[in-house]
């Protein structure tokens, strides 16, 4: 498990005054706030983070030490990070993204049936991105009770059951 856990990243300025709009990966959103400073993945900047106001698809916020559009502007696309140690401790059927990507996805007899590359959301409920071995294709399993009734991350495993014909 990583120790850093990404929870969120800034898309873009907003307004002339040195504010970025900030998208929150958290259960709370405005929890983002509570974990800074908030860092690179290699850790090599730190950033102090202060909520400005709720827009759509995120919040504005303001960065310490930046002041101009233009130093808002070079932020784009960085993804912000926080120690493990400083979230939240998670429920027994709760997983933090990043603990599931790169485990072993076998369906219930034992077959191997990949590893998953990505958690993605689109809406309705996260979706595992499993990359079929030997193959460059993926397959998208619900991430539900129904279709992943086994999360075992100590042994770097995950049991499916997927629908009919997803394999």
């Amino acid at each position: 498990m990583t120790e850093q856990i990404c929870v969120g990243a800034i898309s873009g300025s907003y307004g002339v005054r040195g504010e970025v709009r900030l998208k929150s990966f958290c259960a709370m959103p405005e929890d983002i706030e509570d974990y800074s400073p908030l860092s690179t993945e290699d850790g090599s900047q730190t950033y102090t983070i202060t909520l400005v106001r709720a827009i759509k698809n995120g919040f504005t916020a303001r960065i310490g030490g930046i002041e101009t559009k233009e130093q808002a502007d070079a932020l784009k696309g960085i993804r912000l990070f926080a120690p493990r140690d400083r979230l939240p401790s998670l429920p027994d059927d709760e997983y933090y993204h990043t603990d599931l990507m790169g485990l072993e996805v076998y369906d219930t007899g034992g077959t191997l049936l990949g590893t998953v590359k990505s958690v993605q959301n689109h809406g309705a409920s996260d979706l595992l991105e499993i990359t079929i071995p030997a193959d460059s294709k993926t397959v998208l399993l619900p991430f539900t009770l129904a279709a992943v009734p086994t999360v075992d991350l100590a042994a770097g495993r995950i049991i499916a059951d997927p629908p009919e014909g997803l394999f």
